[in-house]
């Protein structure tokens, strides 16, 4: 999840819930967790395979430090793979199958003519001539056929009908208080999840004027501005101690 690139979605060869599972496991006995990114990232210079260390799951979200970036990125598990060796995959353009041309229907040949035939009928004279008799030579019938034109004209193809996918915007926080924005256009993730400041997605909201996704996301930047209060206090604390050390160890330093 990333605000520096836009990348292709795909399905089946990101990481499943073993491999989450595996994953957790391993942040849990303090090894050292890689898992590799499955599509390139221009805007930071990261080529799909790029290796990037795990620094904490929580649900499907897998925040990472990919190799030379020094920032905390959260992916989508299904950004993310085990091996290095799967990651090249076909554009969705190179996947869209070519529109067949439509098929053509040959023309058949003429029908050659039929050859005369000759009447079934003959004309007799039934009455003998003096002087001789004769028969009438039978006339010739002629039968006329036409070539049959049975070629058909191809039929045009249809036009696809053009629909534009419904765009969708994403707006998801991390345990450490982050958060990150990522759009969708039907089922084609356009923008990885982009990281974004809390000011930044309180003043969108308030811009919405949804009172119910105010509150949500008032209700968590909260609890991360609790935190790092928590932290601060704790910080100070340890500061404080280790002066008042450091000052009782000049003190008997300057004694001797």
């Amino acid at each position: 999840m990333c605000e520096y690139g836009s990348v292709s979605s795909r399905k089946g060869d990101g990481l499943t819930s073993d491999d989450l599972t595996a994953l957790s496991a391993g942040l849990a006995t303090g090894k050292r967790v890689t898992v590799y990114l499955r599509d390139p990232m221009p805007s930071l210079n990261l080529d799909a395979g790029t290796s990037a260390r795990v620094v904490s799951i929580e649900g499907s979200v897998v925040t990472v430090r990919p190799k030379g970036i020094d920032d905390q990125l959260p992916f989508e598990a299904n950004e993310l793979q085990r091996s290095q060796a799967s990651t090249g995959s076909a554009s969705p353009a190179q996947k869209r199958a070519a529109r067949p041309a439509p098929a053509k229907v040959a023309a058949q040949p003429p029908v050659p003519a039929a050859p005369p035939v000759p009447s079934n009928s003959t004309t007799r004279k039934s009455e003998s001539r003096p002087g001789g008799a004769g028969t009438a030579a039978p006339t010739p019938r002629t039968v006329n056929t036409s070539p049959q034109s049975s070629s058909a004209a191809p039929k045009a193809p249809r036009r696809a009908k053009t629909t534009t996918a419904a765009v969708s915007v994403t707006l998801t926080s991390t345990p450490a208080g982050s958060w990150a924005v990522s759009v969708s256009q039907g089922s084609k993730k356009t923008v990885r999840a982009t990281e974004v400041t809390a000011d930044r997605v309180a003043r969108a909201m308030r811009e919405l004027g949804n009172d119910a996704a105010i509150a949500a996301v008032d209700e968590v930047i909260s609890a991360a501005r609790e935190a790092a209060q928590r932290r601060i206090d704790e910080l100070s604390h340890e500061l404080q101690t280790a002066r008042a050390a450091l000052a009782h160890l000049e003190d008997q330093a300057s004694d001797s």
